[in-house]
């Protein structure tokens, strides 16, 4: 997802700094066609220290004016078998970034003084929650009141908080996952899409970055505390029992 972010973003004739974590995963830059516009900064997303890094080194090639906080992990825990404490930490792992990289962004925007555009990437789960999937569920919740409430706060200095909440995307992990599957078991994955998803597919990384793209540009001037869906229909859809 962050990669098809960049690469739509670079297409459009932007300089990109991308926050990554695992250095390996940023092989693809050095020969992508706009490698010279790719600023790769390794480090954990939660880190103010790498988020002031990263915000520092957009500044150094234009004027910072948009900041996608894409960072997320997966991973849950049943609030009944593990510590509420150590549940608290999987929240966080999903919202920390969110806020860290909101605040470099922020007080950048404040300093240049010609505001700017931020794009949080959220999921259905934050209004329709998955069973087992409490702590990532919450998170998404907590970055969409932070969209709302930073869009309020901060819209006097022209600084627009939007965010994509996501249905079921195609990407590599979930290539894998169904790669996996036997093919009834596909087949069943399928019809299970297409009943909760209107338009009866997985998304694209590339239809997210159209969003994103469009959220931070000028386009988008007055659109700010936005959830956007990009989730095929899924946020608006009611499963008819008849169905099952």
């Amino acid at each position: 997802m962050g990669r098809a972010i960049v690469e739509r973003l670079a297409d459009g004739g932007d300089a990109v700094v991308i926050v990554e974590f695992d250095e390996s995963a940023l092989d693809w830059v050095g020969d992508h066609p706009a490698g010279e516009r790719l600023v790769p900064v390794v480090g954990d997303a939660s880190d103010e220290a790498v988020a002031g890094t990263a915000a520092e080194a957009a500044a150094k090639v234009a004027p910072l004016r948009g900041w996608v906080n894409n960072a997320a992990v997966f991973r849950d825990a049943w609030l009944h078998e593990v510590p509420a404490r150590e549940v608290i930490g999987l929240i966080g792992r999903n919202l920390d970034p969110v806020v860290v990289g909101c605040a470099a962004a922020i007080r950048h925007f404040r300093a240049a003084g010609d505001g700017g555009a931020i794009v949080n990437v959220s999921s259905h789960q934050a209004q329709r929650a998955v069973r087992g999937a409490f702590a990532y569920a919450t998170a998404k919740a907590a970055i969409e009141g932070v969209t709302r409430a930073l869009a309020v706060d901060y819209g006097a200095s022209g600084v627009r908080v939007n965010a994509v909440a996501l249905g079921s995307i195609a990407t590599d992990r979930s290539d894998a996952h169904l790669a996996g599957l036997a093919g009834e078991e596909r087949e069943r994955f399928a019809r299970e899409i297409s009943l909760l998803q209107p338009l009866g597919r997985m998304g694209r990384t590339a239809e997210v970055a159209d969003v994103v793209a469009f959220l931070l540009s000028d386009q988008a001037a007055f659109v700010s505390g936005a959830i956007i869906p990009v989730d095929g229909g899924r946020s608006a859809v009611g499963r008819d029992p008849e169905e099952a």
